[in-house]
């Protein structure tokens, strides 16, 4: 039987709910090498509520390196608000200070994996998701107006680089599909630990919303699925109505059923809490959110002459193989582009805008 964690917390004391995390969810890290990726949706204030609180990555942090790990990483891979400016929000949001120089820009290597034909082929995935012995998920208790809650599941579209994010939301096509294909996503590698920050929540019309507040609580298992759950029950929704989590359950992943789930603490309904249209149409039938999805499936690199040196780490770099040297300059092959923009990333001079 899977279980939950439900501790109280704030910001100035996080790090005793992650000490009880941890010797609740006991991890072997002698050694290993790990993967911590909290929420990164875009550059923003911390007080936003947008991304995972920065307290709360550093206690994991530093909590990972009391127990002798053997490296470190710290990294995920903004929304489709700031491609190519990873950096820029770790820096921002005060993500990059909590990181203790573990911060690592991991959309600049990626490896190709299979994926559903139904959406795409395959997929090019952050290397280090795949190389990690270890990864802990630190997502951000959130709405979302296309899967109800953005929890431990939905954390893991982030392992994704670039503008596929955009693509695939394009290719589900429905609400119904975009929950089937991120159950996809998060099986490409499933994280051995999750971390909820609850300390502050976000209600309405999420993933972005200003409607924030006050939980006060850490929410972590070794279950997705069952903390997803845990956190619908909370926000006020019927698990078994989030098409992501039965298609979870029908892939193995774990139940949902509170009566499938131990729950150490006490869960408690938030009050009136805002949840977006259960149908996912607060996105889906959005003009200006599927306009945003159609123009980011259209985004390619695009070379500023002025700027670029010619020195070809962008084709280096390029795992799709996708840009070559033209009198000089890089050219990009639009049809081989699978728009992960890794090249943007790892341009020295900063020659590469998105259009």
């Amino acid at each position: 039987m899977p279980t939950v964690l439900i501790h109280e917390a704030a910001y100035g004391n996080v790090r005793d709910a992650v000490e009880r995390v941890f010797e609740i969810f006991p991890l072997d890290l002698q050694g290993k090498k790990v993967l911590i990726k909290p929420n990164v949706l875009r550059a923003s204030r911390a007080e936003e509520g947008i991304v995972t609180h920065p307290a709360v990555l550093r206690a994991v942090v530093e909590k990972v390196e009391a127990m002798g790990t053997a490296s470190i990483v710290v990294g995920d891979n903004p929304g489709m608000f700031n491609y190519g400016e990873n950096e820029e929000c770790f820096r921002k949001t005060g993500l990059m200070e909590a990181a203790k120089g573990y911060y690592r820009n991991i959309g600049n290597d990626t490896v190709k994996m299979d994926f559903n034909p139904l959406y795409k082929d395959h997929v090019h995935v952050s290397r280090i998701v795949k190389e990690a012995d270890v990864v802990i998920s630190l997502p951000k208790f959130k709405t979302h107006g296309l899967t109800v809650i953005s929890g431990a599941v939905k954390n893991s579209y982030g392992i994704l680089p670039g503008a596929q994010k955009a693509h695939l939301h394009k290719a589900a096509g429905s609400p119904e599909r975009f929950h089937e294909m991120l159950v996809d996503v998060f099986r490409l590698r499933v994280p051995d630990l999750f971390i909820i920050d609850a300390v502050v929540g976000m209600e309405g019309n999420g993933p972005a919303s200003p409607d924030l507040r006050e939980i006060g609580l850490i929410l972590a298992s070794d279950n997705a699925v069952a903390v997803d759950a845990v956190m619908a029950v909370m926000a006020g929704c019927d698990p078994s109505r989030l098409r992501f989590l039965q298609r979870a359950k029908e892939a193995g992943l774990g139940g949902y059923g509170m009566e499938e789930i131990e729950i150490i603490g006490e869960l408690k309904p938030l009050s009136d809490f805002k949840l977006p249209p259960l149908s996912g149409d607060a996105v889906h039938r959005n003009a200006a959110s599927q306009a945003l999805i159609h123009d980011r499936t259209h985004v390619r690199p695009h070379v500023e002459q002025e700027l670029c040196t010619g020195c070809g780490s962008c084709i280096d770099q390029c795992p799709a193989s996708a840009l070559s040297m033209n009198d000089g300059l890089p050219a990009v092959n639009a049809e081989a582009c699978v728009t992960c923009f890794c090249c943007q990333e790892i341009c020295p001079q900063k020659a590469i805008a998105l259009r």
